[in-house]
């Protein structure tokens, strides 16, 4: 199959790896033309996968039209917050009815709210479109570590198609149809990985990332569930699953931005040490914190984590209100 996948991210450079090894025809776009003559001369992403060797056969593109051209697939891995002005710039080239979209990017837009199936609806129309989600860190998928993800689409058909296209002995691909909730949980997990690395970086212990973890399970659901997703799906991959990994892992980037915070230092300090390289859950937590007062949901871990970002709440003072809220039944 023909595949472009645009966006040389991490994410995005580890998904065309695995698509070339699974013999298809890759051509991987970046935003930065002189980047990609960088990636292309060296074989390696040393940005956003550092110590990776591209396959031989992985195309890299300055030209999102030469990258697209007759493509029966395309990976959507623009960081979310970026996604509508990939979209646009995809607009012109899109083949309806002929194309595949695959999203894989997690995270809701800041302002309009929207999912990214949903500004995929407003830009191009009505597509084959499934989001591809699940507990899978870029450095981990590209040297063929074992991994298991979900492939959700309004359309079986197209699910299945996705899920054929991308699996292997290393890489297992369940499908679902609940698009809203896989996209949810995708999106929501990140923001409770930055609370998970606060309570790292302060130094707590594991009682309370464990029951941060547990409560935050919840807290997606309950949210989810109002805007429209189904409660199983938080119980799968793309929920716990995603959340575990993110809050565990010495890659997650989300976990890394709230350990900062936890050492005392200010998010504008820590998002500008790293760079290009971007952790969805902060402009997510923003996304989240206005969905939840809209629908009139009780977010309390999101609520707090939009306070110690947007607001300067010290992370102690938010641990302890956390702590010393009213007390209630847990189910």
């Amino acid at each position: 199959m023909n595949i472009a996948v645009l966006s040389d991210g991490g994410w995005g450079t580890a998904l065309a790896i695995l698509l070339v090894h699974n013999g298809h025809s890759v051509r991987l776009w970046g935003p930065f033309p002189d980047y990609i003559c960088e990636i292309r001369k060296s074989r390696e992403n040393s940005k956003f996968l550092a110590g990776v060797k591209l396959p031989d056969g992985l195309v890299l593109c300055e030209d999102m039209k030469e990258a697209v051209e007759d493509s029966e697939l395309v990976v959507l891995a623009s960081p979310s917050q970026y996604m509508r002005g990939t979209l646009e710039k995809f607009s012109k080239l899109h083949s309806p009815g002929k194309q595949i979209l695959v999203n894989v990017a997690k995270g809701i837009e800041v302002g309009s709210l929207k999912r990214m199936s949903e500004i995929c609806d407003e830009i191009l129309g009505k597509t084959r479109y499934c989001v591809l989600s699940g507990p899978s860190h870029a450095e981990e998928v590209a040297v063929n570590v074992p991994t298991a993800i979900v492939a959700a689409s309004n359309d079986a058909a197209t699910a299945e198609v996705v899920q054929k296209v991308f699996m292997n002995e290393f890489f297992r691909v369940y499908t679902s149809s609940d698009v809203v909730g896989v996209e949810l949980g995708g999106a929501l997990k990140n923001v409770f990985a930055i609370a998970c690395g606060v309570i790292d970086g302060m130094k707590l212990g594991d009682n309370p990332k464990a029951a941060l973890m547990t409560r935050g399970i919840a807290e997606m659901a309950r949210l989810g569930v109002v805007l429209g997703g189904r409660y199983e799906t938080f119980s799968g991959l793309s929920g716990i699953g995603d959340l575990i990994v993110t809050c565990t892992s010495r890659h997650s980037r989300n976990r890394h931005v709230g350990e900062e915070l936890g050492r005392g230092r200010k998010i504008n300090e820590i998002l500008k040490e790293m760079g290009l390289v971007v952790a969805e859950g902060v402009k997510t937590s923003e996304s989240a914190h206005s969905l939840a007062l809209k629908n009139n949901v009780d977010t309390p871990i999101i609520n707090e984590v939009y306070e110690e970002l947007y607001v300067g709440k010290d992370p102690r003072r938010g641990v302890k209100d956390l702590m010393t809220r009213k007390a209630k039944k847990e189910f």
